[in-house]
C-alpha cells in the first residue's frame, strides 16, 4: 500500500478561510498567544531560576546555530532572538507529518530581581540555551549577627 501525503479537509477545502482565521487570531491575540497558526514564528519554553547570586535562565533550542542567536539584556529585560532553520534535503518532499517547528523566535522575561547585564554569561550545549546573569550588589541580602550579653 502506498503511503499519500495527509492532506485535511480545512487545508483542502478552505484554504483562504483559514488564512483569514489565522489572522484574526494573531491581529486579536498576537502571536504569542497561538504560535501554531503560523510555521515561520515559533516559541520556545523558558526557565527561570533565582539563586542567592544570580538567575539562571533555561531555554530548549535544539538544532539552532549558536550563531543565530542574539541576546540582549535592557531595563531588567531579558531578549531572546533567533531563528531554527529547516534543513535543505527536506525541502522538496511531501510531508507525511510535520510537528517540529521553524523559523523565527523571540521571546522577552521580565527578570525578577535587578541584574548586572554586563556580567551575563551564555553556553550552548546539547540543544539547551542557558544564560546566568549576576544580580546586582545592591540587592544582595546582608547578614547582620545579634551579639548577645
Amino acid at each position: 500500500m502506498a503511503l499519500t501525503p495527509v492532506q485535511f479537509l480545512w487545508e483542502t477545502r478552505f484554504p483562504s478561510l483559514r488564512d483569514s482565521m489565522d489572522k484574526l487570531f494573531e491581529d486579536f491575540f498576537g502571536n504569542a498567544a497561538f504560535p501554531s497558526l503560523r510555521t515561520e514564528h515559533w516559541l520556545p519554553a523558558v526557565d527561570v531560576h533565582d539563586t542567592k547570586k544570580e538567575l539562571v535562565v533555561t531555554m530548549d533550542i535544539p538544532s539552532v546555530d549558536p550563531a543565530e542567536l542574539s541576546i540582549a539584556i535592557t531595563d531588567n529585560m531579558l531578549t531572546i532572538k533567533g531563528v531554527k532553520k529547516k534543513e535543505d534535503e527536506l525541502e522538496e518532499q511531501d510531508a507525511y507529518r510535520q510537528e517540529r517547528y521553524y523559523g523565527t523566535f523571540q521571546r522577552t522575561v521580565q527578570l525578577p530581581a535587578e541584574v548586572m547585564a554586563d556580567k551575563a554569561k551564555a553556553t550552548y550545549k546539547d540543544g539547551v540555551l542557558k544564560i546566568r546573569i549576576p544580580k546586582s550588589q545592591k540587592i544582595m541580602p546582608k547578614e547582620i549577627r545579634v551579639e548577645v550579653k
